[in-house]
């Protein structure tokens, strides 16, 4: 009797998970996002439209910076990949250019050559670098969270596709989270060591700024957030102007 209501609970157990399974979930993007992703398009309103995706068929803009530009298929993009595990990106190359420094901290990255070569490379946890040329029809993979990147080493343009773990894999660049932010080049300098005139050089490149710190001085400038135009300005008081970003 005791075998049989073990099989029986076990019966209702398989049951109740079938039933909780569904063929696809494409995202509600006017819903809010949880730690699980989207809620799901009411089925009825779901098109064969919605599982396709034509946003990469050409390069988009090049950085001025790096020479690269990236075209993502992400969830935010791409509804239908909500909870299928997968997100796709484009990253186009000129000679010369690189993809800097960057993670992504909730997946891991395997990247396919179609075209060029490129040396490629990722720094792990115990600062070890994993660095090697690639050409066409080579694939690579970036573990989840660690830095890496990628320098286009030939005379062409390099054309590299993506594959992340995640549809919603996250991504930070290591150049624009210092420079590119409002972290005041006093505290860059101390917690990297680039001199303090380089950091503000390079977050005029970024378009960072940076709210004066107390480090070395004046609170009245402590209201102002530093971009070049703020000079200008007839209540920023002179002695801050020189200490701008």
């Amino acid at each position: 009797m005791l075998h049989i209501l073990v099989l029986f609970s076990l019966f209702l157990l398989v049951s109740s998970a079938h039933g909780g399974v569904v063929d696809f979930c494409v995202a509600n993007l006017s819903a809010p996002q949880g730690s699980e992703g989207y809620s799901c398009k009411p089925p009825a309103e779901v098109t064969a439209d919605d599982f396709v995706y034509s946003g990469m068929h050409v390069p988009g803009k090049y950085s001025s910076l790096f020479n690269d530009n990236a075209k993502t298929a992400f969830v935010h993009q791409f509804p239908a990949l909500n909870g299928q595990g997968l997100a796709v990106a484009r990253n186009d190359i000129a000679p010369g250019g690189a993809i800097p420094l960057n993670n992504h901290p909730d997946a891991s990255e395997t990247i396919f050559i179609a075209e060029g070569s490129v040396t490629a490379g990722f720094i792990s946890s115990d600062n070890t670098v994993y660095m090697k040329t690639l050409n066409e029809g080579d694939i690579v993979v970036f573990p989840q969270g660690l830095m890496h990147f990628l320098v286009n080493i030939g005379e062409e343009k390099a054309l590299v596709q993506a594959i992340f773990i995640s549809p919603n894999p996250g991504q930070q660049r290591f150049s624009e989270a210092l420079f590119g932010s409002n972290l005041p080049s006093e505290f860059i300098e101390k917690i990297t060591l680039i001199d303090a005139n380089e950091a503000r050089r390079l977050k005029a490149l970024f378009g960072g700024s940076g709210r004066f710190s107390p480090i070395n001085g004046h609170k009245d400038c402590q209201q102002f957030d530093f971009h070049g135009e703020e000079a200008g300005n007839a209540d920023f008081p002179t002695k801050c102007a020189q200490l701008s970003f």
